[in-house]
């Protein structure tokens, strides 16, 4: 999967660009808030519908502009795709090869990408609904019934959790009906956490190598941390734990107004020499971690998908000393696109940079050095 060019118009400080992409290393140099990392988010919305940053969407359309059109031209086999979002304050309008979809789900998918931005070390020293997030943007790229199951699962969750509230304040609400609820809650829930439990154990499949080729530290693996004691990833015994935990808690969660168990309060670690990351590790050794995590997805997505996933690294080299970042260029394979952003290449080695396309950025404007 190869991005060939995008256009954007009206995106950020970006009113009107057009640009091509090489078809491996893509690196942009500049300096600070001149819209290196713009190049990055406007990829990361034409591949999830949305921009990675919390909060912050309605601005991404450029200052006394009514609307942001971002297109891209895909790459996949011999085939190229054609990708375009139309943003305006309400809504957004999905297209590919021109034709609009209506269900994000069959738009996702079509762009598959791994992003590192210096705020990814929350994935580790932030909280749970962090690391979710990550599983949830992952998966969907990857698994259409991951996605869907995960939809239908926030559907039948506030179902569920108005019911429960319901329950509590009226006389006629039929607990029959909670059963029903329940019972379809459960099969949701299972596939989200077999799907979760496989990953992870793909994950760490490769991650401890990863972590020693580029930080020299060994033993680095994540572990999966549901909310609810599991024994088995087994469809009958994990239908058979939920129903129990459900019934068991039913006057706790009447209380809370909530459903206080599922794979919605899920949890991971990192873990190097079977200590947590989150409390013991250095700053470095975590931006590491997360680093080796995300490099670690890509033979999955080769997997799941058959095609290579585009890489994306803002401000890679930040805080990495120079024997680091030889060796993380050193591990990119130069067969997958990748898209980076830095301030500058110093104590770069000339072998990692070969092939490479290098534009230089400053003040909005791109050119290709």
């Amino acid at each position: 999967m190869v991005i060939k060019n995008i256009i954007l118009n009206n995106f950020r400080n970006y009113t009107r660009l057009n640009l091509s992409l090489g078809p491996n290393m893509n690196i942009f140099i500049g300096k600070n808030a001149q819209g290196k990392t713009n190049i990055l988010e406007s990829i990361c919305i034409l591949a999830l519908t949305k921009t990675y940053k919390d909060g912050v969407e309605p601005n991404i359309i450029t200052f006394g502009k009514q609307r942001a059109i971002l297109k891209a031209k895909v790459k996949k086999s011999n085939l190229i795709n054609k990708l375009e979002i139309v943003i305006d304050q309400n809504k957004k309008q999905l297209k590919i090869n021109n034709q609009e979809l209506k269900r994000i789900g069959d738009y996702i998918s079509n762009l598959n990408i791994i992003m590192f931005t210096p705020d990814d070390l929350e994935i580790i020293k932030g909280s749970p609904h962090i690391r979710r997030n990550l599983l949830n943007m992952e998966l969907s790229q990857i698994s259409k019934k991951y996605l869907n199951t995960y939809n239908e699962y926030n559907k039948i969750l506030k179902i569920r959790n108005e019911y429960l509230k319901l329950l509590l304040t009226s006389s006629i609400a039929d607990r029959k009906y909670l059963d029903v609820i329940t019972e379809q809650l459960i099969e949701k829930a299972i596939i989200i956490y077999q799907e979760r439990d496989k990953y992870l154990n793909l994950i760490n499949q490769n991650i401890s190598n990863i972590y020693q080729k580029i930080a020299s530290l060994d033993y680095l693996f994540v572990q999966y941390e549901p909310n609810i004691n599991i024994t088995s990833f087994e469809y009958d015994c994990l239908k058979e734990k939920l129903k129990e935990i459900y019934k068991n808690n039913y006057k706790k969660e009447l209380n809370y107004g909530m459903t206080l168990y599922g794979p919605h309060r899920d949890n991971f670690f990192f873990s190097l020499n079977k200590v947590d990351l989150k409390f013991y590790g250095s700053q470095g050794q975590q931006r590491m971690a997360v680093i080796a995590y995300k490099l670690s997805e890509i033979k999955i997505f080769q997997d799941y998908s058959s095609y290579n996933p585009v890489l994306l690294l803002d401000d890679i080299f930040s805080e990495l000393d120079i024997e680091k970042r030889n060796k993380l260029l050193d591990y990119i394979s130069k067969d997958i696109q990748s898209i980076i952003t830095t301030t500058d290449l110093k104590n770069i080695r000339k072998k990692n940079l070969e092939d490479a396309w290098i534009f230089e950025i400053k003040n909005g404007e791109i050119e290709r050095r």
